[in-house]
């Protein structure tokens, strides 16, 4: 700094502004740059909200909300003004209480706890008072208070579960993001004001309703509502089971673990799991045409696992099954696609042989005797003569892989010997009413214990392919889960208490000099919300086995 003035670099250009110029002053001057809003800030690769004032000599890159960490800030800032909203429409009384449960359809499915339903007319209402709000571009304020005091001011504002959150945390002071008298507490950074926050729909749905969002590749416009049934189904009864047990929240979880009802939740949330996987054998069973069932989920969803518990369930009715994974179909390394880097894609359709796959699924159904390929990773071909299958009257093929609910590696085979099922970890624990737990969180957060235990991989490079994971699946898992005749939730409510101990772990091993310590210190963040339990009470044939180890399938 010379005479009271900060030079700072942004997109190649240095520019110098005075002491104590905030980072949404510096952002307006460099707004025309960016198609979308700046919403954040990079200083010297820290991530930082624009109500920061600079401090030195930086180098700056900012965040739009086309960006995958300021379309989050949108989601959360928009949330904070969706509750103002109602806080407005109740004169401040709290009578309607909010509670945001899981993401659907482009937005997240909310409920109002004090009615059976929403009302029409009350929706029309709020979603008019949000557009004021918005044309009122007022600041969003982010202060700093003790701890005891933002205790009291919860209970004040009878939100009982940040109430006994925070008697959990271990930090001196939390951060109030408040909208005009209105304050709440939200897990990550805001945008700096309401006029951002311009594309949102409410939309009725079911008990309750829609916040629906910008679309994230296209942030002027909102997403369209395509309700999606079976998934949405799966959600309600994850959320049933929840309620059944009075745990909704971190600190629900929190209190069943301090209050010594550990071993109990365990077994009845592994129990609800057992009796779903028994109905499920039962209904194939008493089908008596299916011969193939497919199974397909995102990363760390736990297919493994529960294909051999399935398994099981489908030899105590009476049939024989045989496990195929998939990827022995892939064609010989040499032939497999490559991506825009060069490298090779084997996430696509067609780094499998589906030809082959057709072809001998369809003999195995005929009854013929079929010589199964086995792919060798290290030699990259496919080899023969390991397994050779011929069907009996009561044997059935289980098929994992995430192309199974894909109708182009079905399309050959006889519809009605097809069963499918979607499996994915949806939880519905939240860490408050107002803040969300993210899917992708929680199979991350597995995916780290996982890769750590199996694969000796570091923490830093899971979280480096993630994207590309995360990629994979949106383009070729995620399109085809309606399409599934079932469709299987293998979170378990209570598994963030066990795997606490296994992350944090490998997430402090990760130096803060590298790209990835920004998410790692989020996840470090997010597990401060549970007190951490022992795995000792988890059955060995539990899907959560899959991840922390010692198991009796020896998933590896």
């Amino acid at each position: 700094m010379e005479n009271g003035v900060y030079q700072v670099k942004i997109k190649g250009t240095t520019k110098v502004f005075p002491e104590g110029t905030t980072l949404k002053e510096v952002a307006e001057q460099f707004q025309e740059a960016y198609r979308f809003p700046v919403v954040l800030a990079f200083v010297d690769g820290k991530l930082q909200e624009l109500h920061k004032r600079l401090t030195k000599d930086c180098e700056i890159c900012f965040e739009t909300i086309a960006d995958s960490l300021g379309y989050n800030a949108y989601q959360r800032s928009l949330c904070l003004l969706m509750v103002k909203a109602i806080h407005d429409l109740d004169q401040h009384t709290y009578r309607h209480k909010v509670r945001i449960h899981y993401s659907i359809s482009g937005g997240y499915y909310c409920t109002l706890t004090n009615q059976e339903t929403c009302e029409k007319d009350f929706l029309e209402k709020v979603e008019a008072r949000m557009r004021e709000l918005v044309k009122m571009n007022l600041p969003i304020e982010k202060t700093s208070v003790h701890t005891d005091e933002a205790i009291s001011r919860f209970r004040r504002y009878r939100m009982f579960d940040k109430e006994r959150l925070f008697r959990y945390r271990r930090v001196s002071r939390v951060n109030l993001y408040r909208i005009n008298e209105f304050e709440d507490y939200y897990y990550g950074y805001m945008v700096p004001e309401t006029g951002i926050l311009t594309q949102f729909r409410l939309q009725a749905y079911e008990e309750g309703f829609v916040l629906l969002f910008p679309v994230k590749s296209s942030p002027d416009r909102v997403a369209q509502f395509q309700p999606p049934r079976k998934l949405f189904q799966v959600m309600q009864e994850f959320t049933r089971w929840g309620d059944m047990q009075g745990i909704e929240t971190a600190a629900d979880l929190n209190d069943a673990v301090t209050g010594g009802h550990t071993r109990e939740m365990i077994l009845v949330q592994e129990a609800l799991q057992e009796k779903k996987i028994a109905e499920l054998a039962e209904r194939i069973s008493k089908d008596g045409k299916k011969k193939i069932i497919l199974i397909a989920g995102p990363s760390s969803s736990g297919k493994t696992t529960f294909s051999h518990r399935l398994s099981i369930q489908l030899r105590a009715n009476g049939m024989k099954p045989h496990p195929i994974a998939a990827d022995n179909y892939f064609v010989e390394r040499e032939d497999t696609p490559k991506d825009e880097n060069g490298e090779y894609d084997y996430e696509c359709l067609e780094a499998l042989d589906l030809e082959l796959f057709s072809r001998q699924m369809q003999e195995l159904l005929e009854g013929r005797e079929v010589d199964l390929p086995t792919f060798n990773f290290k030699t990259g071909k496919k080899e023969y003569g390991l397994q050779k299958k011929k069907l009996q009257k009561n044997d059935v093929l289980i098929i994992e892989g995430i192309h199974c609910l894909n109708p182009k590696m079905t399309q050959h085979m006889p519809k009605d010997a097809q069963f499918k099922i979607y499996i994915s970890a949806l939880t519905q624990l939240n860490i408050d009413e107002h803040n969300r737990i993210p899917t992708t969180d929680g199979r991350l957060i597995r995916r780290i214990v996982r890769d750590a235990r199996v694969r000796g991989a570091s923490a830093q490079k899971t979280i480096a392919m993630w994207d590309s994971v995360r990629r994979g699946e949106e383009a070729y898992i995620f399109p085809y889960q309606e399409q599934a005749d079932v469709m299987f939730n293998s979170a378990l409510i209570y598994e963030i208490a066990i795997l606490k101990p296994y992350v944090e772990a490998n997430l402090f091993g990760i130096d803060r000099q590298s790209p990835e310590y920004l998410e790692a210190k989020r996840l470090l963040k997010f597990m401060d919300y549970f007190v951490g339990i022992g795995s000792e009470n988890v059955p060995d044939n539990s899907l959560l086995r899959e991840f922390i180890g010692g198991g009796c399938f020896s998933v590896t």
